[in-house]
């Protein structure tokens, strides 16, 4: 069961089991290259080969069921098979198992559920391992520093894990602490990715994944510098003082080191804890409605944008005067946007929201995507099927057999899904993970068809739009014309939200978040 704890990092519960155990700490074969790429080449072979024996070498009725119960068993085994290299490799291959486990609308769900534990129960280290770190960066012995320390972690992450303890000033923290020597495993896993992407590239021409190794080459030196991370928290609570409602724990600057983070500690519930929602009467409604303006506001107004929101980095809690708080964790990995960018950006969204097919493509192309990948980088962007954009996204709901399509499908479109991800602005590939993970919550949240941060960012995009244009016009009465549109618009989108409370037998919630 998650532990109901409130915790700086990507963390859920603490209890691992043995078999994940973290031992990086060793100077084993484990740190060494070669095994690492050995290690990863052979399951992806080993992978290959489970497809091809088990479905592809077969002679198969695709429309029967006993084809589909059988796709289903290898996709499994598959999972299992990934998520054992995983597991034994650490470090960087968490993070991916973490961003498959929120793809579920567009992965098959085999995947997607076998991945899900990562999110909650990464690898993890003994305490004395992390007690060398504290003593080489602080100085300081242990003991010296903390009234009481936890043996038993609130939650690991892919890079590190967290542990309450007490200061000899009676205040209660969290300690984040990265793994021992989880930079120099790290330089070695982007030396095996880079090498394990031109095996995959050979056996499988159109699965171009390069994009991702110069990705987390950049990424994964920011991530592991721990004052970084807590600069980035400090900004982000600055930019957000206006929502009361939002928590991002407070640092402890002398006792944090670029491998050691202290940090407020605080109680409250995974934001994905159903039972614990429901236990204390919190509306799943208005947490995806706050998550949804938060967000919004991250992409289109200041550019800053929090881009690892996986379940365990996101926590609610219930004020003493019944006031719903949202705490988000892991501020790590940040994406900066550009004005361009967040104004094509915008546009894009209000093209498709429009069902405006030359703006998707215009907005698209200065994204980066050319010809008609347009139509599927909608697709990836909104996590909707073309026909439902035709539609109109606005008006079809949310089904079963909608997330159905988009993962049947996957197989035909991956090799254009590639090259979406090849050529897109490097902006949007932390835009694009963001976005999954943001549904992910949603999903589990049962409250897709509410609308609620689709309304949030409806409301963000309009405002971001007219404020570039305004920027762009030289006269008063143009500026005055630009902001009574604005107004318009905004007004449009209200009373939908409104119709859609009264539909679902919610107006007042509907009014509240409105007003």
């Amino acid at each position: 069961m998650l532990r109901r704890v409130l915790t700086f990092g990507a963390l859920g519960a603490g209890g691992v089991s043995t078999a994940l155990s973290l031992h990086t700490n060793d100077y084993d074969l484990n740190s060494l290259g070669i095994v690492r790429l050995s290690r990863s080449a052979c399951a992806v072979v080993d992978v290959a080969l489970t497809y091809k024996r088990e479905l592809y070498y077969r002679e198969w009725d695709k429309t029967a069921p006993e084809y589909k119960a059988e796709k289903s068993r290898v996709h499994k085994i598959a999972a299992e098979k990934l998520l054992q290299l995983i597991c034994i490799n650490k470090g960087v291959y968490i993070k991916v198992g973490q961003h498959i486990g929120a793809l579920e609308y567009l992965l098959p769900k085999e995947f997607v559920q076998t991945m899900k534990v990562l999110h909650s129960d990464a690898p993890q280290n003994p305490i004395e391992d992390l007690y060398k770190v504290i003593r080489q960066d602080l100085k300081r012995e242990p003991t010296e520093l903390f009234e009481s320390f936890e043996p038993e972690p609130l939650g690991t992450a892919s890079l590190a894990q967290v542990h309450k303890a007490r200061l000899k000033t009676g205040e209660v923290v969290a300690v984040k602490v990265q793994h021992p020597y989880v930079k120099g495993n790290s330089r070695v896993d982007m030396k095996t990715m880079e090498m394990a992407v031109r095996i995959l590239g050979r056996i499988f021409p159109d699965f171009k994944i390069q994009w991702l190794v110069e990705e987390s080459k950049k990424n994964l030196p920011v991530e592991l510098d721990f004052l970084n991370e807590g600069k980035n928290a400090e900004k982000v609570a600055g930019q957000f003082k206006k929502f009361s409602w939002l928590r991002v724990p407070k640092i402890y600057w002398e006792l944090s080191t670029p491998r050691v983070l202290v940090m407020e500690y605080l109680e409250g519930g995974h934001v994905t804890d159903l039972d614990y929602i429901k236990r204390n009467k919190i509306d799943a409604f208005e947490v995806a409605n706050k998550i949804g303006r938060l967000y919004s506001e991250m992409i289109f107004s200041t550019g800053f944008v929090h881009s690892d929101p996986h379940p365990g980095n996101i926590f609610v809690r219930q004020t003493p005067n019944n006031k719903l708080e949202i705490v988000l964790l892991d501020h790590g990995l940040y994406a900066n946007l550009t004005d361009k960018f967040r104004y094509e950006y915008s546009k894009l969204w209000l093209s498709i929201m429009k069902i405006d097919r030359k703006g998707m493509r215009k907005h698209s192309e200065q994204l980066g995507i050319t010809g008609d990948l347009y139509g599927l980088f909608a697709c990836m962007v909104t996590g909707r099927p073309w026909e439902t954009l035709m539609q109109g996204i606005t008006k079809v709901k949310y089904s079963k057999e909608e997330k159905n399509t988009l993962q049947s499908n996957t197989s035909q479109v991956l090799p254009h899904i590639s090259d979406v991800l090849e050529q897109v602005d490097r902006q949007m590939l932390l835009i694009l993970k963001t976005n999954d993970l943001i549904r992910s919550i949603e999903s589990t949240l049962r409250t897709q068809n509410r609308k609620a941060a689709f309304w949030a960012m409806s409301k963000c995009c309009v405002q971001s739009t007219y404020a570039e244009q305004r920027t762009q016009e030289s006269t008063k009465s143009k500026r005055w014309r630009l902001e009574l549109s604005e107004r318009w618009e905004l007004f449009k989108l209200n009373i939908y939200y409104l119709i859609e409370g009264l539909m679902n037998f919610n107006l007042l919630g509907a009014l509240k978040q409105v007003l």
